[in-house]
């Protein structure tokens, strides 16, 4: 390799050259991003960005066992690589043997495209969007609203070498649209969101429209008090939620006793019913429109991933299948601890087995109850009980009689998600969703709306 060259697969395959330690895995992320911004109808900024990021995990064998040693690093060119490589190795050597320790992964096919060039987003990306999203910022004019915003897409294109031969690479596209309008007196907000590959799939012209109805919703305002209320929990709160329950499923917490998902006794919920719905809760880097990397990328290790792991497949995963817990996340050392089966949690989530009803059918199949906009600011209460916190925002609706009726105040929640899905009567069609509080860390996810006879707000919130 040249010393000056900065093709990614060209510096993996030198780092892995320069590597003394007994083994070692390197991952190249290059970033490319493109982002449009505006405020009050009218495009602010706008902006494209590249950047590039190196780990390099060390392992070295020793007589108690074997000890890793990790180091990342932003901008690394092909003179930055023998220095990272050797402080990796100094971590390991100055590292007590590592728990996770495992024989790194072998037998994965080369990627075919390994060798090419990474992939790149532009402002291209928006060639359709932006004239679209300049027609909607007419029509709310013209109908006295003004809207907020932001679109940002994602191409991340991820290179894995290990010593042991592997040869990985995923481009990984990830796009979202968040867009608020507000009334011009700002007495009335409302939002939404999407998650898209490509944006082809975003229509901001209908989002408005969709907008705009909320805030007529807003026009009257109705005064409610804490406590349990029938609640038709949309796709992206939905999201929110699972995502968390996703997050907190690890088999071997749940082994020690320490989760929701901990067996009173000793053992895990692994065969127990959590629901009398037909739901299944599962991940698959194959998912239509939500594809996700099909081999573990760890950076680091700590709860349910292992550096050890880079590079291992993932699988098509049912978490939840027909209502009934299947499987808890598991890295091949905690899954060797635990007996159970190896399973990375994967890269996007979907739950479905709901009926064929959109969220307006189910808020005309309502006698009276509350219509939820998005969550956020959620939180963990109780691990053993997976009780979570949070704040409703930007319109929570009064439903009677299979109508909207007005706005209501916010309010402070406690729920579990794996009591929702217990008492949950009934869920809608599967749609793929932006969850808000998540969006940052993830955003391939595909709910039904849930309906809830008992949903718990705790204390009635100020917040818009």
């Amino acid at each position: 390799m040249s010393a000056r060259s900065n093709k990614p697969h060209e510096i993996v395959e030198r780092a892995l050259e320069l590597s003394r330690a007994d083994g070692c895995v390197v991952i190249a992320d290059e970033h490319s991003t493109a982002n449009l911004r505006w405020a009050g109808n009218a495009l602010t900024t706008n902006g494209v960005t590249r950047g590039r990021s190196l780990t390099v995990v060390a392992t070295v064998d020793g007589k108690e066992g074997t000890a890793s040693g990790v180091v990342s690093r932003a901008a690394v060119t092909a003179e930055d690589l023998e220095p990272l490589v050797r402080a990796a190795e100094a971590a390991a050597r100055g590292a007590g043997p590592a728990e996770d320790a495992q024989p790194l992964v072998t037998g994965v096919p080369e990627s075919p495209d390994f060798a090419d060039a990474p992939a790149e987003t532009s402002s291209a990306v928006f060639a359709d969007f932006a004239p679209a999203l300049g027609e909607a910022f007419a029509r709310a004019r013209a109908g006295g609203r003004e809207l907020y915003g932001f679109a940002n897409h994602e191409l991340v294109s991820t290179y894995v070498g290990t010593s042991t031969g592997l040869r990985l690479r995923h481009d990984q596209p990830t796009g979202t649209l968040e867009l608020n309008a507000k009334s011009p007196d700002r007495t009335r907000s409302a939002w939404t969101g999407r998650s898209t590959r490509d944006f082809k799939d975003v229509d901001p012209g209908a989002l408005d429209a969709e907008l705009a109805v909320r805030l007529g919703w807003a026009e009257r305002r109705i005064e409610l008090p804490a406590g349990r209320y029938e609640t038709l929990l949309p796709p992206t709160a939905v999201a929110d939620l699972l995502i968390y329950q996703l997050w907190s499923a690890s088999g071997r917490d749940a082994t020690e006793g320490r989760t929701v998902f901990s067996k009173p006794g000793g053992g895990t919920r692994v065969g127990e019913k959590l629901t009398d719905l037909p739901l299944t809760l599962r991940t698959d880097p194959n998912e239509p429109g939500l594809e996700s990397a099909p081999f573990v990328v760890a950076h680091s290790s700590g709860g349910d991933q292992s550096v050890f792991d880079n590079g291992l497949p993932v699988a098509a995963t049912e978490w939840v299948s027909g209502g009934e817990l299947k499987h808890l996340t598991t890295t091949r050392h905690s899954a060797g601890l635990t007996g159970l089966p190896v399973a990375p949690a994967g890269g996007n989530l979907i739950l479905d087995g709901g009926q064929d009803r959109s969220l307006e059918e189910m808020v005309a199949a309502t006698e009276r109850g509350l219509l939820l906009t998005c969550l956020w600011y959620i939180r963990e209460v109780d691990p053993a009980t997976l009780l979570l916190t949070g704040l409703t925002r930007d319109g929570v609706y009064l439903v009677e009689n299979g109508q909207v009726t007005g706005q209501v105040n916010n309010f402070r929640f406690n729920e579990s998600p794996v009591d929702l899905l217990g008492r949950a009567t009934e869920a809608g069609r599967t749609e793929k969703t932006l969850p808000r509080e998540w969006s940052d860390w993830f955003t391939r996810a595909a709910m039904p709306a849930l309906r809830v006879p008992d949903f718990n707000m705790s204390s009635v919130s100020q917040g818009v």
